[in-house]
């Protein structure tokens, strides 16, 4: 028998559809006459970028890292990796790192200390969700779409063991 865990909805597609379109304003506002690059965090942001920038309507660069803190497991082991590196140089670059959820903190607080070391111009941080009860290293959020609750949650990229990830609403993963 196979294990089928409930969903309950959080965030609706139209919710998420508003907060992506805020969202691409904003970055559009601070980087009207330059051209930002835009670095993703895979797997999970993958949804939610190619959704922003196809709002965003300025010129930009895209790169994608892959990190890993948690494998399978639905806590954080604590330690980072890097799985993939970047490929575009970021030396006097506008950045703006684009994340599906910033949880602990851990491993966005890796990736911005080892992207500050290659010298960007400016590094701001667009999150889709924030999770700040499981907080354990502080991070500045300078684009936010939706703080959530400290339940795990799945749907539009976010997953649980690479599943869910095809969700079109974004649900509290219950057991």
């Amino acid at each position: 028998m196979v294990f089928q865990p409930q969903l309950k909805i959080l965030i609706n597609r139209d919710e998420i559809a508003q907060a992506v379109d805020r969202l691409a304003c904003e970055i559009k506002r601070d980087y009207r006459d330059k051209e930002p690059l835009l670095v993703g965090i895979l797997r999970g942001s993958f949804v939610f970028m190619a959704d922003l920038i196809r709002r965003l309507d300025l010129p930009l660069e895209l790169d994608f890292i892959r990190l890993c803190s948690y494998g399978a497991a639905r806590e954080s082991s604590g330690q980072v990796r890097v799985v993939q590196g970047l490929k575009a140089p970021m030396r006097g670059r506008d950045v703006r790192v684009v994340e599906d959820i910033v949880d602990t903190g851990i491993t966005i607080s890796f990736l911005l200390d080892y992207l500050k070391r290659r010298r960007p111009a400016s590094l701001k941080l667009c999150a889709l969700t924030d999770k700040p009860s499981r907080r354990r290293v502080s991070v500045s959020i300078d684009y936010l779409g939706f703080t959530v609750p400290g339940e795990f949650i799945v749907g539009y990229g976010l997953d649980c063991a690479q599943r869910f990830r095809y969700l079109p609403d974004i649900y509290v993963l219950e057991d």
